[in-house]
């Protein structure tokens, strides 16, 4: 169905080839999932497929790509339309009209299939992705996984042969992901569509994976395989795969429940290794005064005050309790803390505070009686399904959005009555799309405007990028940076105001596992610098390294709030792949599980 034969491909200006020596067949009526580390090639090695590269994107195609016995040199995306669809990362770049059912007709009405077939095939997309009550819906008052899941179902419509999904999950909860998933895998199962997807959250993706396509590094030779063969010589793996190699399991697990049938022997050695821990109900046993208290009694959730202390995995790494002392994470508590001082009439108490607080938009309640307080160093993961109200609720702090009942306070002042230079010391976000922030020609003017909107020294932001991003020119244009590298840079304007709280929405989408455990290390320095985070995500793995608190919002409504280990593992949907595994135990992480063992074997 796909085949490549001696393919590279190399962009205009570019030093070298962005894919190289690609020469295999992508197999028919399956779901080969591909992956490695960023910049390795695999949004290219996905556009080549679909004729994006190089007839839209430029550059110089040598080989031969072929869909369906199509040369994609000589037959433009349209060509390809009928046999081909394709889903990028960014959502809001694929759409072409405003309502959703609308936007499932438009491809089929291109192709110009009946009217008749058109509303069957709409119908069951709508059922297929839990779309229905959203067919009427503009697609521009949707949230970020809502969008992400038209964009999907768009291409479905029109049914064709091979579907083209980079990191289709990376907007969705992870009840959304798995409805997504199942989709995908009954179009290949019961239609023999062939699916190749990129995706960078492993964990919810590789156990439904017929192939693995790994490109290891740029200008390697892609390997193609069986998921445990691949998953146990690839550098970027989920956390099923990391708790197998340390328990040293073969073959390696790719899924929850084939890694819950092998820990028995695991969790006996992890239960000896907290019976020698001290009670920790037991009053003689100090609970906040212990600074180095062991990791596997950090893991149970029975140490310090959330908020107060370093998260459970934290301590686990063995980091102590200066995280920020070292790494780009040092470097940038360095850089903050010899910028311009905070505003002096910001007040010493929580940074922000919401009391009562509703949103009411389109006769709906986006938010109701929102409570919530956030304490300086303290790191927040707000988690629920797509349109809970977690991005309503950071616009509400940031001041883009009025509340329409209650009241919030950030750093003393009502944000949305407060002209923004006043809020940009006090309050900054780093949005869903970071290109929302960016709109200078170059890094350069980027940087430049950030200081004189924060009133900061000239070439302050462009300290904070250089510690970000040690290999980014001043020149280069913002769109031409990846998605890590433009999160980056987003997030290092919002830095430069210093500003006591900072609010991320999805920090993770589109990064890679090792530019995810930069960003932690970049986080956890802040917060032990003493900035409050508060963080929008469906990624659970991320909060169960990071955050302190774990709020879940569903319906509007706060439905759970309390220390990170005690709400997600009481939490099917929002527990991550270790505490699955691991039950009833409070471990989270396989930081955690190595500290455990560790701390045991030397004792």
């Amino acid at each position: 169905m796909i085949r490549f034969e001696q393919v590279s491909v190399t962009y205009d200006g570019a030093a070298g080839p962005s894919l190289q020596g690609v020469d295999l067949v992508i197999p028919e009526g399956e779901l080969t999932l591909l992956v490695g580390p960023s910049g390795v090639g695999k949004s290219t090695l996905l556009g080549a497929v679909s004729g994006l590269v190089p007839h839209f994107t430029g550059g110089t195609l040598r080989g031969r790509v072929t869909v369906a016995g199509r040369d994609t040199r000589t037959h433009k995306p349209r060509e390809l339309a009928d046999v081909v669809g394709t889903v990028g990362q960014d959502p809001l770049a694929h759409f072409v009209t405003d309502v959703v059912e609308d936007e499932l007709a438009y491809g089929m009405e291109s192709l110009g299939l009946p009217p008749a077939v058109m509303r069957r095939r709409v119908e069951e997309t709508l059922d297929l992705l839990g779309l229905n009550e959203l067919r009427d819906r503009p697609i521009a008052t949707l949230s970020g996984g809502q969008q992400q899941r038209v964009a999907i179902g768009s291409v479905l419509t029109p049914h064709p042969q091979v579907l083209v999904l980079d990191e289709p999950t990376s907007a969705l909860d992870p009840a959304a992901a798995e409805e997504v998933l199942a989709v995908l895998q009954r179009l290949v199962h019961d239609l023999g569509t062939t699916v190749l997807m990129a995706e960078h959250r492993l964990e919810r993706v590789v156990q439904y994976a017929d192939q693995v396509l790994l490109l290891p590094s740029p200008g390697a030779a892609p390997v193609l395989g069986p998921p445990a063969e691949i998953m146990a010589v690839s550098p970027v793996h989920p956390p099923v795969v990391s708790l197998g190699r340390l328990a040293g399991w073969s073959p390696l697990p790719l899924s929850v429940r084939d890694a819950r049938r092998r820990s028995t022997p695991l969790l006996a050695r992890l239960s000896d290794s907290v019976a020698a821990l001290p009670n920790p109900t037991d009053p003689t046993v100090s609970q906040g005064s212990d600074l180095s208290a062991p990791p596997a009694f950090e893991a149970r959730g029975a140490g310090r005050s959330p908020g107060l202390s370093a998260p459970p995995a934290f301590e686990a790494r063995g980091l102590g309790r200066s995280p920020g002392s070292g790494g780009a994470a040092g470097l940038i508590a360095r850089l903050l803390r010899r910028g311009t001082p905070a505003p002096a009439d910001a007040p010493a108490g929580a940074p922000a505070h919401t009391r009562g607080l509703g949103v009411r938009r389109n006769r709906t309640d986006v938010l109701r009686n929102i409570d919530l307080s956030v304490r300086p160093g303290e790191t927040i993961a707000l988690m629920g399904r797509n349109g809970a109200g977690k991005s309503t609720l950071l616009a509400t702090l940031v001041g883009t959005l009025a509340p329409t009942t209650g009241e919030v306070t950030v750093g003393g002042r009502t944000p949305h009555r407060t002209p923004p230079p006043e809020m940009v010391r006090r309050v900054g976000l780093v949005p869903q799309e970071p290109r929302d922030l960016l709109y200078a020609d170059t890094v350069a003017a980027e940087c430049a405007a950030a200081d004189s909107d924060a009133g900061a020294a000239p070439g302050t932001c462009r300290d904070l990028v250089s510690a970000l991003l040690p290999d980014v020119p001043d020149d280069i244009h913002p769109r031409d940076l990846s998605e890590g590298q433009r999160l980056a840079l987003a997030l290092a304007l919002v830095l430069t105001g210093r500003p006591a709280l900072l609010l991320l929405d999805e920090p993770t989408r589109g990064l890679d596992y090792a530019a995810k455990v930069r960003l932690i290390e970049i986080l956890r320095g802040l917060a032990a610098d003493g900035h409050a985070i508060v963080l929008a995500t469906h990624d659970v793995e991320l909060a169960a390294e990071l955050a302190h608190r774990v709020v879940i919002l569903a319906g509007g409504e706060v439905v759970a709030d309390g220390p990170t280990a005690e709400v997600v593992v009481s939490s099917p949907a929002f527990a991550p792949q270790v505490a699955k595994i691991l039950a009833p135990g409070h471990w989270l992480t396989v930081a955690q599980v190595a500290a455990a063992l560790d701390a045991a074997e030397a004792r």
